[in-house]
């Protein structure tokens, strides 16, 4: 019964960190206006961001969760354009994350919902004979700054991050 809690109280997590997902250059993204089928756009972000949107222009996405994105072309098609747009944005395709250090094929992967730190190394080919499982450093971009993250083969990761599985001593 505490292993069922431990795994919803994870899952819960999980789903609370991609709710408060911040997009970020390589998401793949698609906007859909209910009805409106001509301002349906489909975008992998580049560095910059910057996307060219129907009748609003150059919106820059980076930096923002998916409900501030839906808000902010909400707001700017409402009432010149269309009386009362329903807007959803989804990302199709997460940026990729990129792990290194003791594993086999360090390197950038694709991101799953859910990934742990050790399905991320057996992604890189698994956890090299001398790799601390317990002693595993995620680089993870948090309010527009890179912070470090002490973290187990059990924590979850997050599209972006960079996971650094350190070496044992003996």
């Amino acid at each position: 019964m505490l292993l069922a809690l431990s795994s919803s109280q994870s899952l819960a997590q999980i789903n609370n960190d991609l709710e408060q997902y911040r997009l970020g250059s390589g998401d793949f993204v698609k906007i859909t206006v209910f009805g409106q089928d001509d301002l349906m756009v489909e975008t992998r972000l580049s560095n910059v961001g910057v996307i060219n949107y129907p009748f609003l222009g150059d919106i820059n996405l980076v930096g923002l969760t998916l409900n501030e994105v839906e808000s902010l072309i909400d707001k700017g098609l409402r009432g010149d354009y269309l009386v009362n747009p329903s807007v959803s944005v989804t990302v199709l395709e997460y940026r990729p994350f990129f792990i290194d250090g003791a594993v086999k094929k360090p390197g950038g992967y694709p991101y799953q919902p859910g990934l742990s730190i050790s399905k991320a190394a057996a992604l890189a080919g698994g956890f090299t004979e001398r790799a601390n499982r317990g002693n595993v450093i995620i680089v993870r971009k948090l309010a527009g700054k890179e912070t470090e993250i002490e973290a187990t083969e059990v924590d979850t990761i997050l599209p972006g991050d960079i996971v650094t599985v350190n070496e044992r001593f003996f």
